[in-house]
């Protein structure tokens, strides 16, 4: 359906909150999960600083083990929804606490990545210089153009989130917070919601949104490959954003 908005602020704005929930539909296990790569590999050993300090050698091959998941992994139907969305002329900006690139791929043009993009790399010494890693891995002795080694471009443990205030910036803009496949535990992103509107309407979808939803968010308990292309159909075919209370019941 042709989109009725003409122009960038008469659209209404969706921010979606996005996490490891959405991404584990399409094989990428989390770190909670009890089998797959995390299994193995405690924490404190393989995403935090002070483990790079100690064994980089051990951090990168982890981390090419999951960039190899990552590449191997697809879009699935939450991913394509939000992107078509996006199509249909509405204005849709994703916040992500995941590293994989699945939005992308799935076609939306608006995202922004809490804690850094696995296919990529960056200086250990200037965050600011980062590189595209189409194929292959990192190994010890790829260097940055300072000399130093290049180490995965993420945010481990311990760490700033340098994206952090970009992304208050963001959701203070939203007419509609769409939270998908994380209980926001982990801080800071779990403080995002504190920066929404008064009078932003906030929507969770998880399998345990009755039990992870704070007061005054919608649960819809389903899940993201489920809810979020039931919510878009609903928001494409009103040519608004709004909570279907039959949806949700």
């Amino acid at each position: 359906m042709a989109s009725q908005f003409t122009r960038e602020h008469d659209r209404p704005h969706l921010v979606v909150l996005t996490g490891a929930g959405i991404s584990a539909e399409s094989g990428i296990q989390t770190f909670r999960a009890g089998d797959g790569l995390w299994a193995d590999h405690p924490i404190e050993e393989v995403a935090t600083p002070e483990a790079w300090r100690r064994d980089p050698q051990r951090v990168l091959r982890f981390y090419d083990q999951r960039r190899d998941q990552v590449r191997r992994a697809r879009p699935n139907a939450a991913h394509k929804a939000l992107a078509a969305l996006e199509q249909q002329g509405f204005r849709v900006s994703i916040v992500t606490q995941n590293i994989d690139d699945l939005h992308e791929r799935a076609g939306s043009r608006h995202v922004l990545h809490l804690h850094g993009e696995i296919l990529k790399a960056r200086s250990s010494v200037d965050p600011r210089m980062r590189y595209p890693l189409p194929r292959g891995g990192i190994a010890l002795g790829d260097l940055c153009d300072k000399g130093s080694q290049l180490r995965p471009d993420v945010v481990w443990f311990g760490e700033a989130v340098p994206h952090f205030p970009e992304a208050c910036e963001i959701v203070a803009e939203a007419d509609l917070l769409l939270v998908v496949g994380t209980s926001l535990a982990v801080m800071p992103a779990a403080s995002l919601l504190d920066h929404a509107a008064l009078d932003a309407p906030c929507v969770l979808v998880d399998p345990e949104a009755e039990v992870l939803a704070a007061p005054g968010v919608t649960r819809l308990s389903r899940l993201a490959g489920e809810g979020v292309p039931a919510l878009v159909r609903h928001w494409t075919r009103a040519g608004r954003l709004w909570v279907p209370e039959t949806l949700l019941e």
